[in-house]
């Protein structure tokens, strides 16, 4: 990372003793070049396009579905065009209880965790079926629909349409009752859906999606099952190929949680309906949405498409060598304000993850201290007190877990005191949990469900039952050596000054050694430029109103950033230009800046 220099001008209010600009943008909307004409919008739209498309004589049409896409207003729109043969795809899929049966040995009998599938598309399928429906396709007439999960696999068609969904609005519609894939699990519990998604059904589906980036004819947001929105396939190329050469922002959603706090509803201005909101993803390619604009229509896709189609670009030659099509970096953040401690809890070493769930690196990660409770005393639990007992605190642990006493935390636990703007490392293996009263913005790998909750404050979740413990895996990766002294030595109080001038300071915050990520704060009341160096960047404005982001040689338009909202620079960009604007023009600001080291 380098600089240049040149000279610029930010203010902001202050509520409950903490910033508050009022400028958080909840659904920042990407605009894209030259397209304008190639977004259409609702079901009529739809079967008027479909029309448009037939020609005389015979015309298939396939219409491929995202586990969770709601077939069923699909096929009531398409029953309405007379088509001389409808074909489901899912009628070719095994059976419930085969399909447990292939996904049995990835679920495992865990709870949360299961191993990451390899198992494709195609696996869900009787073959024989396939080859049945394939016949039916080719002695037809007319027109032919094939429509469902999976329909790509019996035939492309003439014309191929896949329906796209997000993980979010997925989650929210199986709080919702809907079951997962092909299965009639309504009733269970979200762990048990959100594991078969994210461990299963996600994996097979987009490496199925994949498949057709380059060959599909139309892409449609079906995150909204009354109102599709439906962009042409040319359109949703170019649009990826615009985003991963310029800077951007993914939709950011929020949920309460047991300890979560009061924060991000002031200063992001979120709704008053929930108790709380512990946590947001802002900055999770993997699971957050981009908002395409295509002039006065707004479609939404998942950002891990961006990721698969595009990863040179966004990720850098480096990076994409060594990750491969994965984004390997996550900004979220972390409210406790008025709320209660995190589980105390640690992460899974690399070879323990490798070996047991079939990731390829690990949950490393910080904690950014984005703000504090004025006059309060913040922490957060790291490490262990020099001397311990192993045996006797994991022994108190299982007590603990059992019911019979209360966890003594402050015994075995390092407390240590954070303030606004402290920066503290968490290589895997370390114990932690960040204390009430603190709004952190966690910087870290981003397989990010691996946490090993050892001890839950005696809590239930927000759904009144037993939060998941453990213990046995948390066992195996504690890393016992990490004492009081080892962590105020390797990962606390680590910030370094790199260069300093009048109006531009830049250190290095992190991460640890053992991190691939590093980390630099930059603070500065002027233009600063910095190259990419070969990797994508993922950016927070920790302090200050409003920057906007420029090309020093003009490759794309300035892009306004403000106060806490994370974005992203893809390595394509090669370098950018930070300035104060807006509300902190000539102001001081800060901005904290993650790459692959």
């Amino acid at each position: 990372m380098i600089h240049k220099l040149s000279i610029a001008k930010g203010t902001g209010t202050m509520s409950n003793g903490y910033a508050k600009y009022g400028n958080y943008d909840l659904s920042p909307r990407m605009k894209v070049e030259g397209l304008d004409s190639e977004a259409i919008v609702g079901y009529g739209a739809l079967v008027a396009e479909i029309e448009k498309c037939k020609k005389q004589g015979k015309m298939i049409f396939t219409f491929d579905l995202y586990p969770g896409v709601d077939k069923d207003s699909l096929l009531a729109q398409l029953e309405t065009l007379n088509p001389d043969l409808m074909i489901e795809s899912e009628d070719c899929v095994l059976t419930k209880e085969e399909l447990s049966q292939l996904f049995e040995s990835d679920m495992t009998d865990d709870c949360v965790f299961g191993i990451m599938t390899h198992k494709k598309m195609i696996d869900c399928f009787v073959q024989q079926k396939l080859d049945a429906a394939r016949q039916k396709v080719k002695k037809a007439d007319g027109t032919v629909f094939i429509v469902g999960v999976g329909a790509g696999l019996i035939s492309h068609g003439d014309v191929y349409f896949y329906f796209n969904i997000s993980r979010w609005e997925i989650q929210l519609r199986y709080r919702g009752g809907m079951p997962n894939w092909h299965c009639d699990n309504t009733d269970a519990p979200i762990l048990v859906k959100y594991k078969r998604g994210f461990f299963i059904e996600w994996r097979i589906a987009d490496n199925h999606k994949k498949n057709h980036f380059d060959d599909l004819d139309y892409m449609v947001d079906a995150n909204d099952p009354d109102c599709p929105k439906i962009i042409t396939g040319n359109a949703y190329r170019k649009a990826l190929d615009q985003i991963s050469r310029r800077p951007f922002r993914v939709k950011p959603y929020f949920d309460p949680g047991v300890w979560g706090g009061q924060w991000m509803r002031d200063v992001f201005g979120l709704p008053k309906n929930a108790p709380n909101y512990a946590w947001s993803f802002d900055g999770v390619p993997e699971e957050n949405s981009l908002l395409l604009q295509f002039g006065g229509t707004v479609v939404e896709i998942p950002c891990l498409d961006l990721v698969l189609y595009r990863p040179r670009q966004l990720l850098g030659e480096r990076v994409h060598g060594r990750f491969g099509a994965e984004f390997p970096i996550r900004f979220d953040l972390l409210d406790t304000m008025g709320g209660g401690n995190l589980s105390l809890q640690v992460h899974p070493l690399t070879e323990y993850i490798q070996e047991n769930f079939g990731m390829n690196y690990t949950q490393d990660e910080s904690y950014y201290i984005l703000d504090t409770v004025a006059g309060e005393e913040v922490y957060v639990y790291l490490g262990l007190k020099e001397g311990i007992d192993r045996n006797a605190m994991i022994a108190d642990l299982r007590s603990t877990e059992k019911g019979d006493a209360e966890f003594q935390v402050e015994k075995y636990i390092n407390r240590v005191p954070v303030k606004k703007h402290d920066h503290i490392q968490i290589p895997s293996g370390t114990i932690h949990c960040s204390g009430k009263n603190s709004m952190v913005l966690e910087i870290s790998a981003t397989p990010y469900i691996f946490t090993f909750k050892l001890w839950d404050w005696g809590r239930v979740g927000l759904d009144g039952k037993p939060r998941p413990i453990h213990i046995d895996h948390g066992e195996k990766n504690i890393q016992w050596d990490r004492d009081t002294k080892w962590i105020y030595n390797n990962i606390v109080g680590q910030v370094k000054v790199c260069h300093e001038e009048k109006g531009f300071t830049l250190e290095r915050t992190g991460l640890h050694a053992r991190e691939f990520i590093v980390t630099y704060r930059s603070t500065f009341n002027k233009p600063v430029t910095f190259l990419c160096n070969d990797s994508v960047h993922v950016l927070n404005l920790v302090d200050g109103g409003q920057i906007t982001v420029t090309s020093p040689k003009g490759d794309f338009a300035p892009f306004d950033v403000h106060y806490a909202e994370t974005f992203i620079i893809p390595a394509n960009a090669n370098e950018y230009c930070l300035t104060p604007s807006g509300i902190s023009q000539g102001k001081t600001v800060k901005v904290i800046d993650a790459s692959v080291r």
